[in-house]
This record gives structure tokens, sequence and C-alpha cells, in this order.
């Protein structure tokens, strides 16, 4: 939990809590369906909790703006973001039943009033459209575009372009080559741990071509 506050210095005493909630409950549930390595579970704040809040430090979301978390998992990024922006409305999706399960008691473990959740394919199940779509490396960047499609607003609330999120490690450069208004930010720019040496945080504007 230090690990959090050394960067984000600002948290409200309700955020301090929840962030601090976080160890005790993947650490419980983990135990009943496995969502998070054996190995990252002890360093879930370091791999996990301030790896989702990198995004933070590239936008804020708005009060009233909506997020979509592709590829969830056991609820990263989407779990943190909720914490930190909570008057931002999250939609976390994923194809596997027992990973939003967890989600589920996570959030309700936290209080958290702005997570939403679907079980299922995201090109099938969601229609509405986001200001951001955030994931975790869940797939090759023209897949995740294709699965995507239509689910970004045009109505423009930042100052950074509508558009996807992604958080992924090592070397992009074949993977985006399609994609030249990529931007890709080093998270060594933001974090200093020697984990966050090769991950990346690649932003890609709603005009993309592909």
């Amino acid at each position: 939990m230090e690990i959090i506050h050394k960067y984000f210095k600002d948290l409200t005493a309700t955020q301090i809590e929840q962030f601090s909630k976080l160890q005790e409950l993947y650490k419980d549930w983990n135990l009943k369906i496995n969502v998070v390595s054996r190995k990252d579970i002890d360093e879930l704040y370091l791999r996990h909790v301030l790896h989702s809040l990198a995004i933070a430090k590239l936008v804020q979301f708005k009060p009233g703006s909506k997020v979509l978390d592709v590829g969830t998992g056991g609820g990263f990024p989407g779990i943190p973001l909720s914490i930190l922006f909570p008057e931002t409305q999250f939609h976390l999706v994923d194809s596997i039943g027992k990973k939003i399960k967890v989600v589920n008691e996570v959030a309700e473990g936290l209080g958290l009033t702005n997570v939403k959740t679907t079980n299922g394919r995201v090109e099938e199940q969601v229609k509405d459209t986001y200001d951001f779509i955030v994931s975790r490396a869940v797939a090759q960047m023209e897949t995740f575009v294709r699965w995507t499609k239509g689910k970004i607003s045009k109505k423009q609330n930042h100052d950074l372009k509508n558009g996807i999120l992604y958080l992924k490690g090592g070397d992009l450069t074949e993977e985006l080559k399609l994609y030249t208004s990529a931007t890709i930010y080093d998270l060594t720019d933001y974090f200093e741990e020697d984990f966050y040496e090769t991950k990346k945080l690649v932003h890609l504007g709603m005009k993309f071509k592909g």
C-alpha cells in the first residue's frame, strides 16, 4: 500500500481504506478462484494495482465519463481506476465467468458503486460507447481494435483524444506498425521500480487507421 501513497499523495480517507483492503480481498478470493498468480499476489500493489494506475498518470478521468475495461481478468486495470475515480463509470468485461465473479465480490467488498460487469465477449455483448477503452495486454492491438470497433464515443470530454489505453510490455514496433498515430509512453517516466523497465502505456486515439 505504501507504494500507492508514494505516487498518489492526494487520496481521500475512503480511497486509502479501499486500496488497503485490496490485498486481503484478493488473497481471500484467490484461494477459491485463481485470478492472480501465487507469486504476484504477494506483490499485488507493485505488479497489479500501481501498474493499473499508470493510466491515471496520463489522463485524469472526468466525473460522468465512461470507461470500458476489456478482458479485465481479476479486475485490472478497472478496479484500481474505479477507486481513484469514484465519479467515473467503469464497465468491466471478461469472457470467463469465474473471473467476473471475483470482480463482483471485490467491488462489493470495497463498496464501489461506479462499477458494472459483464460476463461475455465484448464484440458481442457490449453495445454502449465509452470515452476510453482500457486493457492490460489481452490481445494483439489489431485484434483488440477489431473487438472494440464502434465502442468509442465521438463526444470529446478530455484533452486526451478518446480511444484505447493499453498497458503492455516489450518491443511494440511490429505490433503497432499499422497504427502510426499511436503514442507509446514508458512507465519508467512515472515509476522508478525495476518492474516497470519494459512496461509501456499505448494511447490510440479514435481516428486511427486499421
